[in-house]
């Protein structure tokens, strides 16, 4: 068997104008928002921002940018069901 790397950007760029969930590397931190831009560091530029602390909503920060270093590589952004949540 051998690895494949696989490059996220295509798939963030997909996500332009959906709605997602970002998780913070440190913790229980996670951004529910719309996904408005990512760059060619993948930093990631969100619209109607709502930020959850260990699954609280702790409230609405409107426009914010995530840089790279506050969120790990693998499954840092999930699409956002009807009702807000992940899907996972």
């Amino acid at each position: 068997m051998s690895f494949v790397p696989l490059n996220p950007r295509p798939m963030l760029q997909s996500l332009i104008n959906d709605d997602i969930v970002v998780r913070l590397k440190w913790g229980q931190t996670e951004y529910k928002g719309r996904l408005v831009s990512v760059d060619s560091y993948m930093n990631i530029q969100l619209s109607q921002t709502e930020e959850f602390i260990d699954g609280r909503n702790t409230g609405t920060l409107g426009e914010v940018l995530i840089r790279v270093q506050q969120r790990p590589l693998d499954r840092e952004c999930k699409r956002c069901g009807k009702q807000g949540r992940p899907d996972g």
